[in-house]
C-alpha cells in the first residue's frame, strides 16, 4: 500500500470501519478506491480521490472530524502535505482554528523550522514557517492515512519543538498491521476506517 507520507507497504486491501455505530463510516469506507500495483507492483494504493468525488462521503468525513474536535480548544490544525491539505482546512474553519501546512522541503517561502525523519527506504523532511505555531498552542495533526507512523511522528516532533501541545492525530485511513500508533509517543490517534 502506498500512503500519503511516502511510506510503501504490502497489505490486503479491504476496508473496515473503526466506528461501526455511525452509518456515515460505511459510506466513507466504500468510497475509497484501492488500486492494485500502484505506483509499483505489490502495492495496494488507497485512493482518496474517489472519496472526494462523492460530496456526501467527503462532507461526512469532515463532519465526523469536526464533531470530534469542536469545543476541544484546538488552536492549530496542522495538515501534512499533500492530502492533509485537503481535510485540514475545512476542519480548521469549522472548529475556529488556524490551519498550518507542514510541507516538504523548499516549498515554503519564509523562514522555516525542519524535522527530518527516516522511512523504511530513505529519509524525508517536513517544514513549517517559523512563527506559525506559538508556545502553548493546542494542535491537531491531520493526514489521509497512517501506516508506519513516521510522518505523523515527525509532525508531532516539529510542533512540540516550538512549544505546541499536540492533542491528537487524525487520519481517514489506518493500516493497523503496521503498528503506526505505537510510534506516536503516546499521542492519541483517531482513524475513521481501517484497511484490512
Amino acid at each position: 500500500m502506498f500512503v500519503g507520507c511516502l511510506e510503501a507497504v504490502f497489505v490486503v486491501s479491504t476496508m473496515s470501519t473503526c466506528n461501526n455505530e455511525d452509518p456515515r463510516i460505511h459510506g466513507i469506507a466504500s468510497s475509497i478506491r484501492v488500486v492494485p500495483n500502484f505506483p509499483k507492483p505489490g502495492i495496494m494504493f488507497q485512493d482518496i480521490t474517489t472519496l472526494l468525488l462523492d460530496p456526501q462521503a467527503f462532507k461526512n468525513t469532515v463532519d465526523l472530524f469536526v464533531e470530534r474536535y469542536k469545543g476541544k480548544n484546538i488552536s492549530v490544525v496542522a495538515g501534512i502535505e499533500a492530502r492533509g491539505f485537503i481535510f485540514g482546512p475545512p476542519i480548521a474553519l469549522e472548529i475556529g482554528a488556524k490551519f498550518v501546512p507542514l510541507r516538504k522541503p523548499r516549498k515554503l517561502p519564509g523562514e522555516v523550522i525542519s524535522e527530518e525523519y527516516v522511512l523504511e527506504y530513505g529519509r524525508d523532511c517536513l517544514e513549517m514557517h517559523i512563527g506559525a505555531v506559538q508556545q502553548g498552542d493546542r494542535a491537531l495533526v491531520v493526514d489521509d492515512l497512517v501506516a508506519t507512523g513516521g510522518t505523523l511522528c515527525a509532525a508531532i516532533n516539529l510542533l512540540e519543538r516550538v512549544g505546541a501541545d499536540v492533542v491528537e492525530c487524525a487520519c481517514v485511513i489506518g493500516l493497523p498491521e503496521l503498528k503506526g500508533r505505537e510510534r506516536l509517543k503516546g499521542k492519541p490517534l483517531y482513524i475513521l476506517v481501517e484497511s484490512r
